[in-house]
């Protein structure tokens, strides 16, 4: 619980229908970029080397888009959609996509009024074989159905039955179907780590070779794994935003890229607010070394607990803590999960600024954009409005650095 009040019809705009990018740029890097650093400064997204600060290191989020949209049809002809959430059993993602012959989600359904019980099956071929995948709802928690999956191909992997039936669960505003080219264009160049339902939007604009340039002209990089998940499009129904109960996201940090973000701290550019949300989670878990002598990593990092860190202990050295906990536990990777909901006002322990895409209104992205620059983003939204900029998953991008 919280005692902070935050009036979300003071993050609110109107958003024409027309604004709304509902396909990709012909060509990725294609679009355009609006620099804010005290005032607004529009560009293509290929110059955006020309208003990084020297020397800053830029952050990923190298998490990967699964497949997660399973259709199946009733012999009715009822159309069920089965949205794959989060691993049960095995209950991690690596273990997840590995696993053969059966597995356990949860997940959101479809018309699910349609559904009161029995099994669903669905039919594919592989390797110039029939098979068969079947479903069957076994429980459920809150609007969430557990469903345990069971497939035919013994040589199958999880991971590989999705690549082969699924389809890529673009964002319900988009109000389309998946069309084959969402399958590379709504993945970054650089995803790697399998366990996303949503893109981290804000990395569509980059190609490997504007990777490539930004690291020649000194900016370093870095990769964070946060699996973004269902919950990001959840609209704020609550007057005080503060109310709004944020969903839980995984994620995981390796102890390189810990030593990267103390290398070039003061000077950490996230690339979207996922990447925002897992770089402003690691303080936490060093403020609980520092109190507690151990991360706990198992506890899920609370909504409001970064605000409880002592205001004289600053990110370095939280950093710094976390760093030390991994080398005395021979630890090369960090992960946890976390629950962190950024909003105005918020002291920033590691982020400097950050790039992202054009939010909804009254939604905690829109949030998290207002905590970093404060009242501006008014101005900024205007500008992009006044100059057709495109909004939300597939549209332009900004990049955020307010100045010292």
């Amino acid at each position: 619980m919280t005692d902070r009040k935050i009036d979300i019809k003071d993050f609110d705009y109107e958003l024409p229908e027309e604004r709304i990018a509902k396909f990709p740029t012909p060509r990725r890097g294609d679009s355009k970029l609006l620099f804010w650093d005290g005032s607004p400064h529009a560009a293509s997204f290929d110059k955006a080397h020309e208003f990084l600060p020297d020397g800053c290191t830029l952050v990923f989020n190298d998490t990967k888009v699964i497949r997660a949209r399973l259709l199946f049809f009733k012999e009715s002809g009822a159309r069920i959609e089965i949205f794959c959430l989060e691993p049960r059993y095995p209950a991690d993602y690596e273990r997840a996509f590995a696993a053969t012959g059966t597995s356990q989600w949860s997940c959101m359904v479809g018309n699910l009024r349609k559904w009161k019980e029995g099994v669903l099956t669905a039919r594919f071929t592989h390797d110039g074989s029939e098979h068969t995948l079947t479903a069957e709802r076994i429980g459920q928690e809150g609007k969430e159905q557990i469903v345990r999956f069971t497939w035919s191909d013994p040589e199958m992997t999880f991971g590989r039955l999705l690549e082969t039936l699924g389809r890529i669960p673009i964002p319900p505003y988009l109000n389309r179907e998946s069309c084959e080219s969402d399958n590379t264009r709504y993945q970054t160049v650089y995803s790697r780590a399998e366990g996303s339902v949503a893109a981290p939007t804000a990395g569509l604009h980059f190609t490997d070779e504007t990777i490539d340039a930004l690291r020649r002209k000194g900016h370093p990089t870095a990769e964070v794994t946060l699996h973004v998940g269902a919950g990001t499009f959840l609209p704020v129904k609550e007057e005080n935003a503060a109310d709004h109960p944020m969903h839980t996201e995984h994620f995981s940090v390796t102890e390189k890229t810990i030593e990267k973000l103390i290398a070039g701290y003061g000077n950490i550019i996230a690339v979207g607010t996922t990447s925002v949300r897992t770089l402003e989670s690691l303080p936490v878990l060093g403020y609980r070394i520092l109190t507690d002598g151990d991360p706990h990593c198992d506890r899920v990092i609370g909504q409001w607990e970064s605000y409880g860190i002592d205001e004289t202990t600053d990110g370095l050295t939280l950093l710094k803590t976390l760093a030390d906990h991994m080398r005395r536990h021979r630890l090369d990777r960090i992960d946890g999960s976390t629950r962190i909901m950024i909003t105005p006002p918020y002291r920033w322990r590691v982020v400097r600024g950050m790039f992202t895409n054009f939010h909804q209104p009254q939604s905690t992205l829109l949030l998290l954009v207002c905590a970093l620059i404060g009242p501006a983003w008014r101005e900024l939204y205007r500008y992009a409005m006044d100059n057709d900029f495109r909004f939300l998953s597939y549209g332009d991008s900004s990049l955020l650095i307010p100045p010292r």
